[in-house]
């Protein structure tokens, strides 16, 4: 049994912690920029989407944990509701390393799925990395389906029309996978 609870400010730091590298890693595989630059990136973004942390207006971060033992923490869902639309965007999913491969993936968004159908939202929305298979396969078999696709070229220079270094694009954590 899955259960979800709001994030702690104190808990943020591990969040952190695993989402900056991840997110970054990401950044860096899919629109081709140094892993340096990634990781500003990616501070940066969580920076501005997030500056009050789990305290953020509008903003939801939960705790994804095995409620079957001593709740233990097993992972993260940063989401975003839209009650006019009743709509939710999950802006990361995340199942810990030691978890995954477990089927938890899977139980943790049919939790999420009656929690939001329960506060009367009747769609979930997401993105995913075109490199995610794992987290692809995990949505598919969800029952989520592919509504678009994002596509990137680059062009010209890694410079900008002033001769200075570009700054890597703005994916944005808000439009995020997992």
């Amino acid at each position: 049994m899955i259960t979800f609870r709001p994030m702690l400010q104190g808990e943020f730091p591990a969040y952190l912690a695993y989402f900056i590298p991840d997110y970054a890693a990401e950044i860096a595989a899919n629109y081709r920029v140094a892993e340096a630059d990634a990781r500003v990136q990616a501070e940066r973004e969580i920076a501005q989407d997030l500056p009050e942390g789990p305290q953020t207006a509008g903003q939801d971060l939960f705790c994804i944990l095995d409620g079957t033992g001593k709740g233990d923490l097993i992972g993260y869902v940063w989401y975003r509701t839209d009650r006019y639309r009743r709509s939710v965007f999950i802006c990361d999913f995340c199942i810990l390393p030691d978890h995954r491969g477990q089927g938890r993936g899977r139980e943790a968004l049919g939790t999420f799925e009656s929690l939001m159908g329960r506060q009367g939202y009747r769609e979930i929305r997401l993105r995913v990395a075109a490199d995610n298979a794992r987290a692809q396969h995990v949505y598919a078999v969800g029952g989520f389906r592919v509504t678009g696709v994002n596509m990137s070229k680059h062009i010209g220079a890694e410079t900008d029309i002033d001769g200075l270094t570009a700054e890597p694009a703005d994916t944005g954590p808000s439009q995020r996978r997992e």
